[in-house]
């Protein structure tokens, strides 16, 4: 059943993205596809109503690096995040995602959330995603993803994630690892 988000949503997002700069190429034809799909897209935020939507992912920061998985159906190590429940905007979806990913308790940095990065990739099922990559601080312990997740999760230090990052994650990584919070953890900023 197609969820339709308010309008203020997608406008929200078109307006976040507009004013978001791009870090290289890569990215800033990201951005212009995002601009022009919320412009063609009836409802971007449903996976169901489109093969191209809007998807919330995140890096996760904190003091011992960055975390990531291994993706259960692609098996690659990346970032956390996924679709977009009915209701919810990229970044709630980018918090909710990263937490069953990992079973961390992770937050938005204290003044709200920040858009890192956007990217748009190919994906599982004939799907383009069109992803909003988001801040988050997380905790210093292990992930402990739930059952029915990649039970593959773990902190990487910066250059180790760096160096085993496909093209699409490697922008996203290089503008987090410049970011103050990677020293924070969600008990600091709270």
């Amino acid at each position: 059943m197609p969820h339709h988000q308010p309008a203020d949503q997608v406008e929200t997002v078109r307006r976040v993205v507009a004013g978001h700069g791009a870090g290289d190429d890569r990215e800033a034809a990201a951005r212009a596809r995002i601009l022009a799909e919320l412009d063609r897209l009836a409802d971007p935020f449903d996976e169901g109503a489109d093969p191209v939507h809007l998807t919330g992912s995140a890096v996760v920061v904190g003091r011992r690096g960055t975390v990531l998985h291994l993706h259960k159906r692609l098996g690659r190590w990346m970032q956390p995040g996924g679709h977009c429940d009915p209701g919810e905007t990229p970044a709630e979806a980018a918090l909710r995602e990263s937490e069953e990913e990992t079973g961390l308790a992770l937050a938005h940095p204290g003044s709200g959330p920040r858009l890192l990065h956007v990217d748009v990739h190919e994906a599982a099922q004939g799907h383009t995603h069109l992803d909003l990559r988001y801040l988050l601080l997380g905790p210093d312990q292990d992930p402990d993803p739930p059952a029915g997740e990649s039970p593959e999760a773990r902190w990487y230090d910066w250059d180790e994630a760096m160096a085993m990052a496909d093209e699409a994650l490697l922008g996203a990584l290089r503008v987090a690892r410049a970011q103050p919070e990677v020293l924070e953890t969600p008990e600091d900023n709270g």
